[in-house]
């Protein structure tokens, strides 16, 4: 049988074990040896408890304590019957009984009753008041983690899988707290049986003593009661152990590193209070008929712990970061400090004065790090590196308002109120504060005080805390402006990384077929309708034969769109159905005979009224559609394609324009409206995918 079959049967087999002692009589020595057992087995439990850095590293430890004390009560239970029936229950219980407390009974019960005093009124109930209180918070904390974990996953500072584990982590801090709390009133119950045990043993062993063995009073006394003290101290020893092992337990944060290393760098990591200990202790041997010695050692030892503590060095760092702003502000008019003040930089957040809490670490606040984070995810969903975010106060801005700037030029602005949180649903009447709209998708929203952030969730409604607020606008930002944000650079950097996996694919198309400015067209193109450019081996595959026929740029983008067909359409498909619009057949005609080619790609030329009737009509049927929550698409002939995108743009950006041969990913397209020239007209089925 190997180390692992062992493993998982050796606890079910201890258990059956236990039971067995129950009933049947032990051999005085294998007691003995059990007894050992028992005491190194809690003296281990609670060396685990002092090294383990947060509680969850223990989560096994609410069945230890349950099974260490269904063992130590069967152990009472064969001791019990050894000392009733042969008055002897083994050298350990003897030698407890005799030598520990030198032989005297009432010394014996001293002893033990202050060991179940320590236990039970102090340690056993202060744990299991704690337990209890974390048991409760736990529960009543866990929404509110789930929402944090929910918003870092929105903000992109963590990926779905650090959320799944974060998420299993949460539910098992609460069921680890909750067996906890039961445990607890396993050690307070041990502790009461020990108390019965004992006075069982003490007055059955005095009543077989003298009644049954014919022992003299004196001499049963003697006997019977030191071995039931020496039984119930043998098993108070171990109890006592896993009791300052439970309050450990309970009463661990989490924290980087153990119990031992925490408390040592925490209690002497100050001269100041040292000092004050040290004299206080000095100062008590001036009272007359105090012992100078042991104050004068303990003070000693105090003044010198304080000596060698060094509060030094964090002052050196503070000192150095301090050297290098002044070297920073030395020369103000260097030619460095100039280029730094006139340079533009292309993103950027700016904060109001009474918003730099979200910036602020000692705070609490953590905004740098999602904007962080969320150059990892953009990078991830877009194929794009977008250059680091200037994070600024403007003293300009009113209070409680941010604003992203793009090149220096402001294009969007939102509120974050301090104190507040964001509470987005239809039901938010009868909560205070102030009503505004959510930044990104126009929602109707309220910033709440963030007190009542559990009512507001009990009421169904979703709630975003200011950073997850600030992170998101950012990233709807990023993502509408990110062929702005791709620079010759970076496109550079990007045909650079192909390169390394790919080199016959670049030495084909640049410079041979196509200028880096053009393959920089292309992808700009291609971002300006929300297409992620992951895939640019694909892409500039396509590129290249393309270029090697014709160098037009609606012909570029759509043979890149081409190679990237499959995904095109995906991201709008909910359960294999794409709701589209699409264009009466006389409209698309008519669009069709007024296309003109120019410098900047394809346009239609229509009436102005025409236009005007179809963007109304495109902008009504889009948000109908989305009212229904459902995402729509615009769908027509791949001739029309780009220049119908130039065309709606202005009126609908967020509306997709695909072709009908882009339909590939939907095994069902179902229309939610046609637009026509006199307006919009009930659904007809559309050019399915495989009719396209």
């Amino acid at each position: 049988m190997d180390m692992k079959s062992l493993t998982k049967l050796g606890v079910p087999l201890g258990i059956v074990m236990i039971v067995v002692m129950l009933v049947v009589p032990l051999p005085a020595m294998l007691l003995d040896v059990l007894i050992a057992l028992n005491i190194t087995g809690a003296l281990l439990v609670l060396m685990v408890a002092m090294f383990i850095h947060k509680p969850l590293e223990f989560a096994a430890f609410p069945s230890v304590i349950l099974v260490m004390t269904l063992f130590r009560l069967a152990l009472n239970v064969s001791a019990t019957r050894l000392v009733l029936v042969d008055g002897y229950a083994g050298k350990v219980i003897d030698t407890f009984g005799h030598f520990v407390v030198g032989g005297s009974l009432i010394v014996g019960l001293i002893v033990f009753s202050i060991l179940l005093v320590i236990q039970f009124l102090v340690i056993t109930n202060g744990a299991g008041r704690v337990a209890e209180v974390g048991a409760r918070f736990a529960l009543d904390a866990m929404p509110g983690k789930q929402m944090a974990i929910d918003a870092d996953l929105n903000s992109g500072l963590i990926d779905e899988d650090e959320a799944r584990r974060r998420r299993a982590e949460v539910h098992a801090e609460a069921d680890f707290h909750g067996a906890m709390d039961g445990a607890s009133k396993f050690v307070k119950g041990d502790a009461i049986a020990a108390i019965i045990i004992t006075l069982v043993n003490l007055l059955g062993g005095f009543t077989i003593g003298v009644a049954q063995n014919g022992m003299p009073f004196s001499e049963a006394i003697q006997t019977y009661s030191l071995l039931s003290i020496g039984d119930g101290l043998v098993s108070q020893v171990p109890a006592l152990l896993l009791s300052v092992a439970t309050g450990l337990i309970v009463t661990r944060s989490v924290a980087d590193s153990d119990m031992g290393s925490d408390i040592v760098g925490q209690v002497f990591a100050r001269k100041m209070p040292l000092r004050v200990a040290g004299f206080g202790a000095l100062g008590l041997c001036l009272i007359p008929g105090l012992p100078k010695l042991p104050f004068l050692l303990a003070g000693g030892l105090f003044l010198l712990a304080a000596s060698r503590i060094d509060e030094d060095a964090a002052g050196a760092e503070v000192a150095a970061g301090s050297t290098t702003n002044g070297e920073l502000v030395e020369a103000p008019d260097s030619p460095e400090a100039l280029a730094a003040e006139i340079r533009v930089d292309p993103l950027g957040l700016e904060l109001s004065a009474d918003l730099i809490d979200l910036v602020d670490a000692r705070a609490g606040g953590d905004l740098l790090d999602r904007v962080k984070a969320l150059r990892r995810k953009v990078a991830g969903e877009l194929g794009i590196v977008i250059p680091p975010v200037r994070t600024r106060d403007n003293l300009e801005l009113p209070p409680n308002t941010y604003a992203i700037t793009l090149y220096g030029a402001e294009v969007a602005r939102g509120e974050a109120p301090r104190g507040t949180v964001l509470a987005i649903g239809d039901f938010l009447g009868s909560l205070p504060g102030t009503p505004t709209q959510e930044p990104v998708f126009g929602l109707e929203a309220k910033w709440i005080p963030a007190e009542l952030r559990h009512q507001a969730e009990i009421g169904g409604a979703t709630v975003v805390d200011r950073a997850s607020v600030v992170t998101t606008h950012l990233s709807e930002v990023v993502h509408q402006h990110a062929s702005r944000l791709l620079g010759r650079e970076d496109v550079r950097l990007l045909t650079d990384i192909v390169k390394r996996s790919h080199p016959v694919v670049i030495e084909e198309l640049t410079p041979v077929q196509l200028p880096l400015g053009e393959v920089q067209r292309v992808l700009r193109a291609l971002l300006d309708e929300r297409i992620p450019i992951r895939d640019l081996v694909r892409i500039f595959e396509a590129l290249s034969i393309r270029a090697s026929a014709s160098k037009d740029l609606d012909g570029l983008v759509e043979a890149a769109r081409a190679a990237l067909e499959p995904a095109l359409a995906s991201s709008y498909v909910a359960d294999g159905v794409l709701h589209a619009i699409s264009f009466d057949p006389v409209l698309e005609q008519q669009m069709l005979e007024g296309l003109r080619p120019t410098e900047q790609g394809a346009i239609i030329v229509l009436h102005p009224d025409v236009a005007q009737t179809v963007l109304l009509g495109l902008v009504q049927t889009a948000q109908n559609a989305e009212n229904t929550g459902t995402r729509p698409v615009l769908v027509c002939a791949p001739q029309l394609r780009a220049a119908v995108r130039r065309l709606v743009a202005p009126a609908v950006d967020r509306l997709p324009v695909l072709a009908y041969s882009e339909l590939g990913a939907a095994r069902q397209v179902r229309s939610v409206g046609v637009v026509s020239a006199t307006g919009v007209t009930g659904a007809h089925p559309v050019l399915s995918p495989a009719g396209a």
